[in-house]
């Protein structure tokens, strides 16, 4: 059974950080791309980063480049997602993705599994 929890939201203050997890499991996570995908209250999900199975290529949303960084270590099964100087527009919640084709992805149609998800709240 595939499992991605998320963990690492909270609450924090304009201009803070955050570094969120994604702990993947029954998978063969180092063939898989991994995606991070927000969503905020009335707003449909949104794509935020993605690295394909190396860690070699990474996407960014407009929004977030610059200030987040994705990476991944395939011996812990993790994706990481640092997230700095953070708005009150990066409020929602979270959620990590699975892509089996390893390749480095925005589309959220191309992504197999899903985490729960955590909630970020960023206050001004």
């Amino acid at each position: 059974q595939v499992q991605l929890v998320e963990s690492g939201g909270g609450l924090v203050q304009a201009g803070g950080s955050l570094r969120l997890s994604c702990a993947a499991s029954g998978l063969t996570f180092s063939r898989y791309s991994m995606g991070w995908f927000r969503q905020a209250p009335g707003k449909e999900r949104e794509f935020v980063a993605s690295i394909d199975w190396l860690g070699g290529i990474t996407l960014y949303a407009g929004p977030v480049k610059g200030r987040f960084t994705i990476s991944r270590d395939n011996a812990k099964n993790t994706v990481y997602l640092q997230m700095n100087s953070l708005k009150p527009e990066d409020t929602a919640v979270y959620y990590c993705a699975a892509d089996l084709r390893g390749t480095s992805s925005i589309g959220p149609n191309n992504y197999d599994y899903w985490g729960q998800g955590t909630q970020v709240t960023v206050s001004s």
